[in-house]
């Protein structure tokens, strides 16, 4: 099984409100649940009651993060860590990922 980062937020997500909410920030929806980023529409999450992601790059949690923002939650991992951005930059409890600009202009190169 891959580690899994989760979207939390204080209520619940109907689907109706997630296609409405992802869609003006480039992100498409794809049956069933599937959450899609970047040109070449990359499976990065998918949504059964509560969004979920198992990332495979740096780039995959960039956009965990923006989905995160986009609905109105925080991005937590497994362990209970959080995933945020600040100033630019995604932190992972404090720590640093990178840029997020950055990331997203490198591609989903894997790990």
């Amino acid at each position: 099984m891959s580690y899994e980062l989760y979207v939390e937020r204080e209520s619940p997500l109907a689907f109706a409100e997630l296609a409405r909410a992802i869609a003006p920030a480039g992100f498409w929806l794809r049956e069933p649940g599937e959450i899609l980023a970047g040109e070449e529409h990359r499976p990065v999450a998918r949504w059964r009651d509560r969004v979920v992601g198992t990332p495979a790059s740096d780039w995959d949690v960039a956009q965990l993060v923006r989905l995160a923002a986009v609905l109105g939650g925080r991005l937590r991992g497994e362990d209970g860590e959080h995933y945020y951005l600040r100033d630019g930059v995604i932190e992972v409890d404090g720590d640093a990922i990178g840029k997020l600009d950055e990331i997203l202009r490198e591609g989903p190169a894997a790990w």
